[in-house]
């Protein structure tokens, strides 16, 4: 086996580069020259024997095809670099770090303080940044590296995504409290088909809902589409129509003082999955196991 040459420091320069575009972003990101950055990815390329970056007279860098692969395969190490850099500093201590997750924006005020309680009361000594965002974006961001994990629906993962279940969010219907059949328990969606729905339009989200309510044979009239879970709930509460939701906050009133009533749907509809998401083909760091297996035992904790 041929005996390979290059050093981290030529990696970290490269991925810096490839990540920002710019020998010159790369250089301020890491704060050295921009010759430093130049000659340690020309030297990498040497070592490799294959171009991995296109030099554009004032349009940056872009990446060949050789590049792009050596790219998506040099995140996960340089993770695990990092990671046993830690590993042997910290040997026969606990677990620490830093760890960015991901978490889908209505999830977050219903799950994501729980989880992160948990985590950290199994491992103080992990530092997580949380990064907020949409369904589509997280996948992204999974992709990127920019998070190692994301709270997440379990609908719509691409091939390339791993998941581990955390919890279950069944769909409810939400009603204004003086409508007529506010007193009832279980609904079923074929009652209200008659009547204007207020729809939670995110993407992605806004699929899920319509596909559901269509399963059972309704084609409602959507009144009003908004991305805010609370308008929704204000715009219920308020006789502006009825909704279909899946996250249930502890009190009925809403933020202008309103009430709404929330019904069980009677009618055989799925539950949403609640999982914590990652990349298929990437290993990961401690961390982000420690922080899968606080997620799967802080689901079952009693609330405080």
């Amino acid at each position: 086996m041929a005996e390979v040459g290059f050093t981290l420091t030529q990696l970290r320069y490269f991925a810096a580069a490839a990540e920002l575009g710019s020998m010159t972003a790369a250089s301020k990101e890491l704060m050295v020259s921009q010759s430093a950055v130049s000659t340690a990815v020309a030297q990498l390329e040497k070592e490799l024997g294959v171009q991995l970056l296109l030099r554009h007279h004032a349009r940056g860098l872009t990446l060949t095809a050789a590049g792009e692969a050596f790219q998506r395969e040099l995140r996960s190490y340089l993770v695990h670099t990092t990671e046993l850099a830690e590993v042997a500093r910290s040997a026969g201590q606990a677990l620490t770090g830093d760890l960015t997750v991901g978490c889908f924006t209505t999830l977050g005020p219903f799950e994501l303080p729980r989880l992160l309680a948990a985590c950290e009361a199994d491992h103080p000594g992990i530092r997580i940044s949380v990064v907020e965002d949409e369904h589509a974006a997280l996948k992204q961001a999974l992709r990127s590296g920019r998070c190692e994990l994301a709270l997440m629906y379990g609908y719509d993962l691409d091939d390339d995504i791993d998941h581990v279940r955390v919890g279950g969010a069944p769909p409810y219907v939400l009603l204004p409290r003086g409508h007529r059949l506010a007193r009832r328990r279980k609904v079923s969606l074929r009652e209200l088909a008659d009547e204007p729905m207020v729809l939670l339009d995110l993407p992605h989200s806004r699929q899920y809902l319509e596909r559901l309510v269509a399963s059972v044979g309704v084609r409602p009239t959507v009144r009003h589409r908004t991305s805010g879970f609370e308008t929704v709930r204000a715009m219920v509460a308020n006789g502006q129509g009825w909704s279909v939701l899946n996250q249930r906050p502890a009190s009925d009133t809403t933020y202008d003082g309103a009430e709404v009533v929330t019904l069980e749907i009677a009618d055989p509809v799925e539950p949403l999955e609640v999982v914590v998401a990652s990349m298929k083909d990437v290993r990961l760091t401690a961390r982000a196991q420690a922080f899968v297996r606080s997620a799967v035992g802080g689901r079952r904790r009693p609330r405080a």
